[in-house]
């Protein structure tokens, strides 16, 4: 057999026979092993990078009095970024900057509801999930309660004024896609034959 030249280098190949006509060695690069080990190489690669990658733990309080404290006011308040969590279940840059400000006022010895204040002066009624009533939050307190009285006296008007409407008033139902007097004669009228 000839020599074949390699279509992406301008090396010659191996003949296919091997040498004095045995078994030819496999190329170390079309083997399953090879490829098969590239992939573990970059497993433990990535496995041993994910620890210097990961974010740091928060570290663990030394006043568990102090935490349940703060964990307490942190559920009452709404994160700014994702509006559907509290800042003690978010995880967000900003929730975990509030947590921390919170921490720290109450270890320098603010009440709770001093802390709640300061938040509310900060960032506004908005970041309370239970707002004050007051003037500029009574639309949020009894706007559902006055929805819900619109929307049963609607039904009430609805209800009361179909109930004095003569049954000749309605519209006749359709069968199987027809009117009442497209329908069979057969099944409208005298049973007898």
């Amino acid at each position: 057999m000839g020599e074949v030249n390699h279509p992406r280098s301008g090396f010659a190949a191996p003949p296919q026979g091997g040498t004095a006509g045995g078994p030819a060695e496999p190329d170390p690069r079309r083997s399953p092993g090879w490829s098969l080990g590239r992939c573990l190489l970059l497993s433990c690669a990535l496995w041993s990078a994910g620890p210097a990658l990961a974010k740091e733990a928060t570290p663990a309080v030394d006043d568990p009095v102090l935490e349940a404290r703060m964990h307490a006011i942190t559920s009452e308040l709404r994160c700014l970024v994702c509006q559907n969590e509290t800042i003690a279940a978010s995880t967000s840059g900003l929730a975990e900057d509030l947590r921390r400000e919170v921490r720290e006022q109450l270890k320098r010895g603010v009440s709770n509801e001093q802390v709640v204040q300061y938040m509310t002066d900060r960032y506004g009624d908005f970041v309370r999930y239970r707002p004050p009533f007051k003037a500029t939050t009574a639309l949020l307190w009894i706007g559902p309660v006055a929805l819900l009285v619109l929307g049963l006296g609607a039904l009430a008007f609805v209800l009361r004024r179909r109930a004095k409407l003569a049954p000749d008033q309605f519209e006749a139902d359709e069968v199987d896609g027809q009117a009442p007097d497209e329908a069979d004669p057969s099944s409208a009228g005298d049973p007898r034959p």
